[in-house]
Parts: structure tokens; sequence; C-alpha cells
């Protein structure tokens, strides 16, 4: 019996391309005519700034030793954690 059935297949793709363009469309549709991408990207500064404030030195220190890790991102413009 002959175990390789390849032959059988039909080959199939899929332009993800387009469908990530159509994807976005979506969502900026769904977000609305009222979305500011500048004020809820000020409100994220102002919550991780919330977050992270107020910690006594213990925290501090360690929150420091993860920053410089890359495992949290730093206070500069458009962080990220770098890993």
């Amino acid at each position: 019996m002959n175990q390789d059935s390849t032959g059988d297949l039909t080959p199939f793709s899929i332009d993800l391309t387009f469908e990530e363009a159509r994807r976005r469309a979506e969502v900026v549709t769904a977000l609305g005519p009222h979305w500011d991408p500048r004020a809820a990207l000020q409100g994220e500064d102002e919550a991780y700034a919330l977050l992270y404030s107020g910690l006594d030195a213990e925290q501090q220190r360690v929150y420091d030793m993860l920053v410089a890790a890359g495992v949290l991102p730093g206070e500069e413009p458009g962080r990220a954690a770098s890993h």
C-alpha cells in the first residue's frame, strides 16, 4: 500500500497582505470617528506613570533592575520592552 498521498492534495493559497489590510480597516471603523489616537496614547502614558509611582526603595530597585534588563520598558517615548 502506498502511504504517499501528496498527489491527492490541492494547492491552497491566501493573500495575507490583503486580509491584514481588511482587518485593520475594520478595526479603525469599529473605533469610530471620535477615536483620538493622541489622547489614547497620552492616557496610556498616564496609566503607566501611575502604575509605577509611589514605589518604596526595594520596589524601585527591582523596577530599575527589570528596566535595565529589558524586561520592562523604560520611561522614554515610544517605550517597549526589548525582549
